[in-house]
């Protein structure tokens, strides 16, 4: 009997147990545009969120919108905390890119690959407003959790969800080491 009354709490402390939320905030430097939502309670990701996430992520030269891999979404959440700034405003400059954008960018700029995961909603590029743009990437590289580029001219910081990889552009010796 004491087993079944041991049980039966347990149950009644689980079930009066609040569900984690998880949150992003985000400002996008080429829209001007904020979103502040919640993508997931628990383990369940809410459609209409990831929705309005994959909307303000778009593609800002074309307005094309593609579905993105939610895991990039914790990835972020993840790197919020990773920095000491939960829930903080994350920057976006950039998110989903069409093939189009892609060459456009790299026939206009340099670092920017052939088969960016960006055109697979799998990438993004950030910076934090506050947070070092270094220890932003050191943040990214401990989660070993994908890819992450560091662009210190540009100021910002890739993250992805692809093969763990680092790379740096423009970096010293030193930087690209993580020294």
């Amino acid at each position: 009997m004491p087993a079944v009354l041991l049980l039966g709490s347990w149950t009644a402390r689980a079930m009066n147990s609040p569900v984690p939320e998880y949150r992003l905030r985000l400002y996008h430097t080429h829209t001007n545009e904020r979103i502040d939502v919640v993508y997931r309670r628990g383990d369940a990701y809410i459609p209409d969120a990831i929705g309005k996430l994959d909307y303000f992520l778009r593609d800002h030269r074309t307005g094309d919108v593609h579905h993105y891999d939610p895991r990039v979404f914790d990835l972020l959440e993840d790197l919020t905390s990773a920095v000491g700034h939960a829930d903080q405003e994350i920057d976006i400059i950039c998110g989903y890119r069409t093939p189009w954008s892609n060459n456009f960018l790299r026939t206009h700029s340099s670092g920017v690959a052939k088969h960016s995961l960006h055109m697979q909603a799998e990438a993004i590029d950030i910076r934090m407003p506050g947070v070092d743009t270094y220890k932003l990437r050191e943040a990214a590289l401990s989660l070993h959790r994908g890819g992450v580029g560091y662009y210190p001219q540009s100021d910002f910081v890739h993250v992805d969800v692809g093969p763990v990889r680092q790379w740096c552009l423009g970096c010293t010796a030193k930087e690209g080491r993580g020294d």
